[in-house]
């Protein structure tokens, strides 16, 4: 027995032996070649790839097109699986590699058409456009073909194979689905839609209110009719759970600019931070293009040609979301004596019909048949329609319109002419061809010059158009049509204005008297208001000051509310105690205090007893997972309008007796803290804001698998809120990790117009999409800390501490 259980560790220990240097040799032949000299084809001459010491690439090449190529090329070796991923996503493809899990998030894409659409556009684009989309595919190509080394880790776990040549199709549909994840307009539709099954128009309103300062929009009683559509309400409830997650009220950005007055070097200082949902690997990738006519360096989207967000020697430009309506649903009528057929204004019309195959891992392919209107692709025919589901669900679809599904949408040639203008007149001729998402550009040049532009094809409404854009609309009725587009010299713009600076940070920015309707779902201005105190605090910043201000962590949101909250009764001891903290607090959500944590805690809990009565228990948590809750409640609390009779349990009979707003508030105070007791312990001077507000960047699709996501996820403890300049959202209906970090400053920059060599940009992982790689996670603390990289162009600054000079040669 001895000898057999010798016998038997010996062969377990040379399993595990074995294992080891498998996974050490794996882990070194999955790393990309950073070295030497590759011999290919689709350079026209040797382009140098010098990467610096934090694992950006800096691209020499003698033409524009071999620095596309080299991107493309960059791309696949650090970021493969990133960009199969991205590529299937856009084209509804994800059920081959990852099984029938995938198979509904497949047929929402397939009839969405995103893919069919980037043919389309790709059709329309200039010869200069097409010709970087196609040195860019070749680039990707070129790596695939002649790649030595295993396959990323994703690949092996998932069964992927080797992945496709790239076309540059692929590259458009990931432009457009950046756009998806930028105009969640549609959402709010279905959130009004599912309102009018529980409240009457005015409580929707009260519920979902204006802009600060915005009067309620005057629409229809659409309440009514919706009333009669429940089937057709709960098939496209069912059909967004299947839907790509896309934007979510307070997932936005902030920029600023200021000019040469306001500046301690007499040249402007731009700063942008976009905030958009975290992953592993990061979202955006660093790089730098230098060839003849173009030396860009900053945010790259692998799958895409070009830089993003940055600057070249003349100048700088960053971005924020506007969030314009852009998207309209529409109910429209199927014939009852022929289902083939849709009420329009002018009679009946035939959908347009097309069949979608859809293959699945280990399973017979999932055919679909896709219907089309004037309108766009009818969504809910995405799902089967729901078992017993009300007849109305058989008499209507929804349809879906949307600026992104048009062929002549021409965003990726807009990026490529951004990244060559050289003053604010190149600047805009580039940004006419940027049609979505829609972007607040400011703007920075060499010379001085400050500016703001919206670019975007945004529709116009007509008058008569009584719904507003708010809710879905009758597709048969004329008056819900679009008139058009809103006219690019009519978007809102600056130039070197009075004031010497620009803020965005997605609230409002069209003055009173703005002829156009962009949109009604405008960002609350806590941000931007921090921003303009900030920069008013300080008679002329540095790059320093303005690094100071992307830090900060003061949430003006938490200020208007504590007022309010202090007055409550506390119930017991441990109330009084937090109470107590919450008094002297100022309304900074650090990770090492304890007052944010209860101050969310609470809110959480209050927001839940005011309004989950009224929508009940699944409507509220889509609305924690869409909508933040801060208006409402400072209405409610206020008793603004009346509105405290939200305070009132409907559940309860009128004999329980009156509950107002203050018993609802020392209450939920209670729950909260018996709740944050459960989860870090009954010390509540131990209770830390970092603890439970980690941010999040959550591997595709490995973050979904326990398992897995402790390997692939990336966490690290960081401090805001919603709210704050130092932005962290949160959702609010994961019970699990309420206050995780899902929505962050995905990256951040600094420009210096006085010497673009001393600009600086974060983003929130690593260059390396290759979890065993060193470059996998090394930004992360750093980018926790608003701390920096350099933005080196120069050779002699790059070649310092390189990791590497890769040449590819023809």
């Amino acid at each position: 027995m001895t000898r057999i259980l010798k016998m038997a560790s010996w062969a377990v220990l040379a399993v595990v032996l074995s294992l080891a240097v498998a996974l050490i040799w794996y882990r070194s032949a999955s790393q990309p070649q950073i070295d030497g000299r590759l011999q290919l084809a689709g350079p026209r001459a040797p382009i140098d790839i010098v990467r610096d010491a934090e694992g950006i690439p800096h691209i020499y090449a003698q033409s524009a097109r071999d620095a596309y190529f080299a991107l493309g090329f960059v791309h696949a070796q650090d970021r493969l699986w990133q960009l199969e991923l991205n590529r299937r996503i856009a084209a509804g493809r994800m059920a081959e590699i990852l099984g029938p899990d995938a198979v509904n998030a497949d047929r929402f894409l397939r009839s969405l058409g995103v893919h069919r659409n980037a043919e389309a556009i790709l059709a329309n684009l200039s010869p200069e456009t097409r010709d970087a989309l196609e040195s860019y595919a070749k680039g990707i190509n070129a790596y695939l073909a002649n790649r030595s080394g295993p396959l990323p880790p994703e690949f092996l776990i998932t069964g992927a194979p080797a992945p496709a040549p790239w076309q540059p199709a692929d590259s458009i549909g990931w432009q457009t689905m950046m756009a998806w994840d930028l105009g969640g307009n549609w959402s709010q539709e279905l959130l009004r839609m599912r309102l009018a099954q529980r409240l009457p128009l005015d409580r929707i309103n009260a519920f979902l209110p204006p802009y600060p300062g915005d009067a309620v929009m005057k629409t229809q009683d659409y309440t009514k009719l919706y009333r009669t559509l429940t089937g057709t309400t709960q098939q496209l409830v069912a059909v967004a759970k299947i839907a790509p997650p896309s934007y979510v009220d307070g997932m936005g950005s902030n920029n600023w600019v200021v000019s040469g007055a306001l500046s301690e070097t007499g040249k402007p200082l731009l700063a942008n931070d976009p905030h958009l949902g975290l992953s592993a690997p990061a979202l955006w990738y660093f790089a730098h293009m230098s060839a003849p006519g173009l030396n860009v360096i900053g945010a790259t989207l692998p799958g895409i040609p070009g830089i993003v967000l940055g600057r070249n020697d003349r100048i700088a430009w960053g971005f924020t979301n506007t969030a314009p309506d852009v998207q309209d649903l529409y109910i429209e009528r199927i014939n009852p004596a022929d289902s083939t057929q849709y009420q329009t204004p002018d009679g009946w019309a035939d959908f347009k019909l097309r069949t979608e195959v859809i293959k699945v891992k280990g399973r017979p392919d999932v055919v679909i048949d896709v219907r089309e209107t004037r309108h766009g692709p009818v969504i809910t025919g995405a799902l089967p329609i729901i078992d017993r589901a009300p007849v109305d669900a058989k008499k209507y679809v929804i349809s879906f319109a949307w600026t992104a599904l048009r062929p002549d949408d021409l965003t990726v040639q807009a990026g490529i002419g951004l990244n060559r203008a050289k003053n604010w007149q190149e600047f805009l001729e580039a940004a006419k061809d940027f049609g979505s998402p829609q972007q607040n550009m400011v703007y920075a040049d060499v010379d001085g010059n400050i500016g703001f532009i919206a670019p975007a094809r945004v529709p116009i409404r007509k008058p008569e158009n009584d719904l507003k854009g708010l809710a879905p609309a009758p597709g048969w009725d004329s008056r819900y049509d679009w008139a058009g587009f809103i006219p690019f010299d009519a978007l809102p713009r600056q130039y070197n204005p009075a004031p010497q600076r620009v803020i965005t940070a997605n609230q409002k920015i069209t003055e009173p008297d703005y002829p156009y309707f962009l949109t009604s779902e405008w960002a609350l201005p806590y941000r931007a208001n921090r921003i303009a105190a900030l920069l008013d605090a300080t008679p002329r910043h540095s790059m320093n000051s303005f690094a100071q201000i992307q830090k900060d962590d003061i949430s003006l949101a938490a200020q208007e509310l504590l007022p309010l909250l202090r007055k409550t009764a506390p119930r017991s001891d441990r109330a009084r105690t937090a109470l107590a903290a919450l008094s002297g607090w100022n309304g900074a959500m650090d990770i090492d205090r304890s007052e944010p944590l209860i101050f969310n805690a609470w809110m959480r809990e209050a927001s839940r007893r005011i309004f989950a009565d009224e929508l009940g228990d699944a409507l509220m948590k889509d609305y924690w997972e869409q909508r933040n809750v801060h208006q409402p409640m400072v209405n409610v609390l206020k008793n603004t309008d009346g509105q405290g009779r939200w305070c009132r349990n409907v559940a309860l009979p009128a004999a329980a007796g009156p509950q107002d707003c203050a018993e609802v508030l020392s209450a939920s105070l209670d729950s909260a803290l018996d709740d944050l007791a459960r989860r870090y312990g009954a010390d509540m001077s131990r209770w830390r804001w970092g603890d439970a507000h980690a941010a999040r960047s959550e591997h595709r699709p490995f973050g979904r698998i326990p398992i897995l996501a402790g390997l692939f996820d990336i966490r690290v403890p960081t401090p805001g809120d919603t709210f704050t300049v130092n932005v962290g959202r949160y959702n609010l209906s994961d019970e699990a990790e309420p206050f995780t970090s899902r929505h962050a400053a995905s990256m951040r920059a600094l420009y210096d117009l006085s010497d673009l060599e001393n600009s600086r940009f974060i983003h929130s992982t690593g260059q390396s999409g290759n979890v065993l790689s060193p470059l996998y996670r090394n930004y992360v603390q750093r980018w926790s800390e608003v701390d920096y990289l350099p933005m080196k162009t120069d050779r002699r600054a790059v070649e310092k501490n390189r990791l590497g000079t890769l040449t590819l040669s023809p």
